[in-house]
């Protein structure tokens, strides 16, 4: 994005991959996230003035929104067009088994709520896809019962788990995506694809419905 574009003229601001796993990785309510949310929903498709700017950042005035839109931009999170585009075509279920299935290496992926059950799948039988995300709400437990020793103790930011090979390749990893009140996991066979643009296509369909 242009830093000296006037926000006032039709600039629309996207995520890039790296903005769109910020975005969802964490239940921080910053305004960092609150804007990169913001963008996932409507970021294609409406002008972003200095009102809406200040308005999705809840931020106190023009300038803080301003600031948390460039610090955004220097981290590579967002990226700007002078164009926008309209949502894409088709149900979000319909959508998400092409996407689930760019995200890995082998075509194998699937999406599951906090609670076990599979949402959709790609590459994965429909028995297997229920046993794994049986798997995916123990581990997304786990990992809640473990918060303090990770993220405080040790300092771990990150919240996804795999199975590795001896050479360290994930063959199943799960990564927890938080979406407004709304929990998933997404759970990926073999090596993940998470810097690919479906990625934030299926963050944005999830944000349109759930954030």
């Amino acid at each position: 994005m242009d830093s000296t574009l006037s926000l006032n003229g039709a600039l629309y601001a996207e995520l890039t991959p790296a903005g769109a796993w910020y975005a969802v990785s964490t239940r921080d309510e910053g305004s960092d996230r609150q804007l990169l949310l913001q963008l996932l929903q409507h970021g294609g498709e409406l002008a972003l003035t200095e009102a809406r700017l200040q308005e999705w950042s809840a931020t106190d005035s023009p300038a803080q929104a301003l600031a948390v839109l460039y610090r955004l931009q220097r981290l590579g999170f967002v990226s700007g067009s002078l164009t926008g585009r309209s949502e894409p075509a088709g149900s979000l279920e319909s959508r998400l088994p092409a996407l689930l299935a760019a995200l890995s290496g082998e075509g194998r992926a699937l999406l599951a709520d906090d609670n076990g059950l599979y949402y959709a799948t790609a590459g994965f039988r429909h028995e297997a896809a229920e046993q794994i995300a049986a798997l995916a709400g123990d581990i997304v437990s786990l990992g809640r019962r473990h918060a303090r020793l990770l993220n405080q103790n040790l300092g771990l930011g990150a919240q996804a788990w795999a199975l590795i090979d001896p050479a360290g390749h994930a063959e199943l990893s799960f990564h927890p995506l938080y979406l407004g009140r709304q929990s998933f996991v997404l759970v990926i066979g073999g090596q993940p694809r998470l810097g690919d643009n479906a990625f934030v296509a299926m963050t944005e369909a999830l944000c349109r419905r759930y954030a």
